[in-house]
């Protein structure tokens, strides 16, 4: 009888430590509430039902009783992010891609010093890029594309040291390119196509030895292209058309063997690097790419 009752505890405080840490706290489970609300989720694809548990609800992730991944993509989430998301202090991923969300930015979005994933793209989200990207060291992917942002690309951006995908197409960006963007050593994939991006490139491009994908194409760039890009040697994916580059000739001296796709305005270039077909295709996914890699 002593043996069943001690092991009828223990089963019970095995059980009671579980719950406990499967509950997360009051201010993120509020803040989720309000998210709920603010992009009216009883009209998602795949809603909440408020009364369960969160660790229930469709795309949130919990571990060791905090919030550690939100994934709500193709969702038909509706309005506005609201404030207060940087309560989720643990947050590692936020993918709200391909839904219809408005407005700006949450304020406090850049205090997320966990997070390490941001998609955000093909929604109607406007005004301008935060500025400070200081507490976001371990950010490795921003994808924006296909939104309303305006402004300039601020220099801050350059405070992500570990980001690997900067993907800010298809929206209404001006101004040069800050020069910060070369302090991104880890960056793989750089894509600006589509914006109203101007004046010459006065970066440094061969500091960005892991490059793979350059898009640029369809702004309004001039002035001759950086010698240093012709030092990349990981590059795959280069589409510069549809600028006012004055010369492209650094590209002849290109070193990379890994090159399957190449577009600019230059068809000696063309010729020379480039699948045209390929090219287009490329041009295609990136603009509306899926999400099956998450």
């Amino acid at each position: 009888m002593k043996n069943i009752l001690k092991y009828s505890f223990i089963i019970f405080f095995l059980a009671s430590g579980f719950i406990v840490n499967a509950q997360i706290p009051k201010s993120e489970k509020q803040y989720l509430i309000d998210f709920y609300k603010s992009t009216v989720g009883e009209q998602w694809q795949n809603t909440w039902n408020l009364k369960a548990d969160p660790s229930s609800w469709y795309g949130v992730e919990i571990s060791d009783g905090h919030v550690v991944s939100l994934k709500l993509y193709r969702n038909n989430l509706n309005g506005k992010i609201p404030n207060g998301i940087s309560v989720l202090t643990n947050l590692k991923i936020l993918n709200l891609s391909f839904n219809s969300l408005v407005g700006n930015l949450p304020k406090d979005l850049i205090e997320l010093e966990k997070l390490q994933s941001l998609r955000l793209e093909m929604n109607k989200l406007g005004g301008t890029l935060p500025q400070d990207y200081s507490k976001m060291k371990n950010l490795e992917e921003l994808s924006m594309f296909n939104n309303l942002f305006q402004g300039t690309i601020p220099s801050g951006i350059g405070q992500l040291i570990n980001l690997k995908t900067l993907n800010l197409s298809s929206n209404y960006l001006e101004g040069s390119l800050p020069k910060s963007i070369e302090n991104l050593v880890s960056l793989e994939r750089l894509e600006l196509f589509g914006n109203k991006l101007a004046g010459s490139i006065d970066i440094d491009l061969g500091r960005l030895i892991n490059l793979k994908e350059l898009i640029l194409s369809y702004n309004q760039f001039e002035g001759d292209l950086p010698s240093s890009m012709a030092s990349l040697s990981n590059l795959e994916f280069i589409q510069l058309q549809g600028n006012n580059f004055r010369s492209l000739n650094c590209l002849l001296r290109m070193k990379s063997k890994n090159l399957t796709v190449f577009d600019s305005d230059d068809e000696f270039l063309n010729m020379k690097f480039g699948n045209n077909e390929a090219s287009r295709t490329h041009l295609v996914e990136t603009k509306y790419e899926d999400i099956k890699r998450n």
